[in-house]
Parts: C-alpha cells; sequence; structure tokens
C-alpha cells in the first residue's frame, strides 16, 4: 500500500509528536510506501531548511514532504497559529495531488483529524485518524479557549471526522470510552499506546548528574515533561507546601507554557525547584533522580490526555504517583500493577499523605520499581507497533492493496 500520514510536526521538529510520527511512519515503511506530508520544522528543530513550497527528502526509507509553511518559533500563540494556517492550506492540495491508498491523520494542528477526513472524502480513500491529544477537548479543559459558536462547530466538524474514520487510534482505555462517548462504533475504535523499549540500568546516586537533579534534598518527588495546560500544578505545589519542612523536594525538570507562572507560585517554596529540559542522554539521570516520578493530568481531562511518559518510566524501573482521576489510564494501571500509587487531583493533602506514605518505606519503593519494570513489558513498543500497523491495514479494502510495493529502500519521492 502507499500510505499518506498527514502532521504538521516532524523531525528534524523535536516534539512528541514529532518523534511518534516518525517511530509510526518508519514502522509502516518496512512493509508498505509511507509519504509525510508536514510543514517547515518550528518545534525546536534540530535543524532547518530554506523557504520553499515544497521540500523533499527521503528520511529511514520514508518520503518526506515539508510544504512551504510559517515557520515561527511555537512560543507565540498567534504565530503558532500561523504555522498551523499556513501548513493546511499548502498541505490538502499537495495530499490530494499524491492519491495514496489511505489517509493517515495525526493531530498537529489540532484539526489535522478533520483535514484528514476532508482529504479521504474528496479522494475517495479510506481515512485513519490517530489521536494523540482529543481536541477540541483539551482547549476547553486547559482553558486555552471557552465555549463559544465557533468551537461547537470544530466539536460537531471533529465528531463527523471521527465518524467517518474507518479506524480511530487512541493511546488508552480512558480516552477510547471518550470516543464511544461521541457516537463512534465501537469496532471501529483501537488502542494502541506508545509502549516503550527496555532501558539500561539505572545510573548511580552517585552519579554527578543524578546529585545536580536532585538538588541535595533526601528525598524527591520529580516530574519530568512539558509544563503545559494538562497538570494538577496548583495541587502539586499545595502538596509540597505542606511538605515544606520534611526533607521532600519536589522537582520540575523540563519546561512549558506554565513554567513561568509556575515559578512565580512556587517563589516562597525552598522545597520546589525548577530545572531545564535535559538533553536525551541524559533521560536515565533524570528517571534515577526521582525516589518516585509523578505523572499528572487535571480532573476532566482524563482520556483527553494521555501522558505516554508513563510507559519510558516503568521501563526505567522506577515508582510512580500519579496525580489525576482514578478512572485515567495511568491511575488503573499503575495500582493495578502494584508500581505505585495514585492521588486525587484536587487533594493537596492526599498527595502530600502519599509521598510521605512513599518516603517510609524504602523498601516498598524498591518492590514498586521491580514490578514497574515487569509491567513495562505488557506495553512493548515492538508489540504496540504491530497493533497500529494491523489497524491501518485493517482499514484498507483488500481490493486497495493489488499493485506491487515499491521497495522502501529505494522508494522515490512522489512527484
Amino acid at each position: 500500500m502507499h500510505i499518506l500520514l498527514l502532521n504538521e510536526y516532524y523531525p528534524p521538529d523535536t516534539s512528541a509528536t514529532a518523534r511518534m510520527a516518525a517511530v509510526v511512519a518508519e514502522r509502516l515503511a518496512q512493509q508498505h510506501d509511507v509519504t509525510v506530508v508536514a510543514g517547515r520544522p518550528s518545534y525546536d528543530p534540530d535543524e532547518t531548511y530554506p523557504f520553499a513550497l515544497l521540500h523533499r527528502t527521503i528520511r529511514n526509507h520514508v518520503a518526506v514532504e515539508c510544504v512551504g509553511s510559517t515557520a515561527y518559533p511555537r512560543h507565540q500563540m498567534r504565530r503558532r497559529v500561523s504555522n498551523y494556517l499556513s501548513y493546511l492550506a499548502l498541505a490538502v492540495p499537495r495530499a490530494l495531488a499524491i492519491r495514496p491508498d489511505v489517509i493517515l491523520a495525526m493531530t498537529d494542528p489540532p484539526v489535522a483529524g478533520i483535514a484528514g477526513a476532508f482529504i479521504a472524502r474528496l479522494s475517495g480513500r479510506p481515512f485513519v485518524y490517530n489521536i494523540r491529544d482529543l481536541y477540541p477537548d483539551m482547549a476547553l479543559g486547559g482553558d486555552i479557549v471557552s465555549k463559544k459558536p465557533w468551537v461547537e462547530r470544530w466539536e460537531r466538524m471533529h465528531r463527523s471526522a471521527l465518524k467517518q474514520a474507518a479506524r480511530v487510534i487512541v493511546l488508552g482505555d480512558d480516552m477510547r470510552d471518550r470516543i464511544l462517548a461521541k457516537g463512534v462504533s465501537p469496532e471501529n475504535v483501537v488502542v494502541v499506546r506508545d509502549g516503550s523499549s527496555p532501558a539500561g540500568p539505572m545510573p548511580e546516586a552517585s552519579d554527578p548528574i543524578v546529585e545536580e537533579i536532585r538538588q541535595g534534598f533526601p528525598f524527591v518527588a520529580l516530574h519530568a515533561g512539558n509544563l503545559g495546560f494538562y497538570g494538577a500544578w496548583e495541587t502539586l505545589l499545595k502538596a509540597a507546601e505542606i511538605l515544606s519542612n520534611e526533607n521532600t523536594g519536589l522537582v520540575f525538570v523540563g519546561g512549558g507554557a506554565n513554567r513561568e507562572s509556575l515559578g512565580e507560585a512556587a517563589a516562597h517554596l525552598r522545597n520546589v525547584k525548577f530545572l531545564p529540559f535535559r538533553p536525551v542522554e541524559q533521560v536515565p539521570q533524570v528517571m534515577a533522580a526521582g525516589d518516585v516520578q509523578i505523572i499528572t493530568v487535571k480532573r476532566g481531562l482524563e482520556g483527553v490526555v494521555v501522558p505516554s511518559k508513563l510507559y519510558s518510566t516503568l521501563a526505567a524501573g522506577r515508582p510512580v504517583l500519579v496525580v489525576a482521576a482514578p478512572e485515567s489510564d495511568a491511575a488503573r494501571i499503575v495500582t493495578a500493577a502494584g508500581c505505585g500509587l495514585a492521588a486525587d487531583p484536587d487533594d493537596p493533602a492526599g498527595v502530600a499523605a502519599a509521598i510521605r506514605e512513599l518516603r517510609a518505606a524504602l523498601a516498598r519503593l524498591a518492590e514498586m520499581g521491580r514490578r514497574a519494570r515487569e509491567t513495562a513489558k505488557n506495553y512493548a513498543r515492538v508489540d504496540e507497533l504491530n497493533r497500529f500497523v494491523a489497524a491501518v491495514e485493517g482499514a484498507v479494502p483488500v481490493r486497495g492493496r493489488g499493485r506491487t510495493t515499491t521497495n522502501p529502500q529505494t522508494a522515490p519521492v512522489r512527484p
């Protein structure tokens, strides 16, 4: 088959979505022709392209076409919207010209699924929708937008795209529940988690980078990742205030839209520290630095946002504190496996109590770490990717697969 993947971000962009789009595309390319239509690199890219209406390249057997969208830095919302709109204006006609066997869309920009459904309908091809974040629910729940007529129209168009999709691939059972509530047929919704690969041995506590990240605290609860709109940040800071005289530190490693405001809110808390993102090669040290790793989703966003870093945390053998509603995927997995605790995202005292409970039982922490590694085996990335491929292949009628597939190692970039 020839598969067309629509996602604005793709390497050399460095966002999590760009990385996962590449993982998916390269796995599909092992058996099929894959063309990605992306935008000009704009998400903290490690390489930039000069302006061209269409920049073509081959990356790991995947044909990548970057349309000439604006490439403003992502940190200003108005300019980011310009990137979105210019990408869609150029990507849609380009995708219509390619004529693949199936259209696969992700969720960058947030209306990419609607665009993918539109392209599939005009070209008479099946549509597969891989939902990374659920919009407009994410924008509403994160207070990015308020309920207005245009948002209601967005939701109606999104529901139409969902119902058109031959397959909707979601990241967890909680997200599946959200999609089913929108009227999508259960047989069309497939759960494929991001999963993880086995992690190597953890660095020792005496590792200089580990010591630097721990900031001298005897016990560290660590959150690694984006400080975006989805986390129960206020609850975490109030819990840290409760623990302020108990030799327990709350360390945030990362950045994001709320980094500045959180820093201001925690300025009086000596047991709260903010550190910048670490290079990829230092992820093991970040994992090792936390006695417990925090994963958080504020109430109302469970199933809208699925924190896929859970799986790499499990693979690293780290105990987990999930600050999210009990029906969230992360809370279900962690409590069922006994590899951590879950706490109410609206209850700072409960979060503080959970951290105290973990701090008081170091032998129990070691057992939680062992269970985390065992649980990670249930979500091996290679198995999840096989499920992803099967879902895409199952969306295409057999008669659409009759042509000979080009060897991906020599596949030309399609005109």
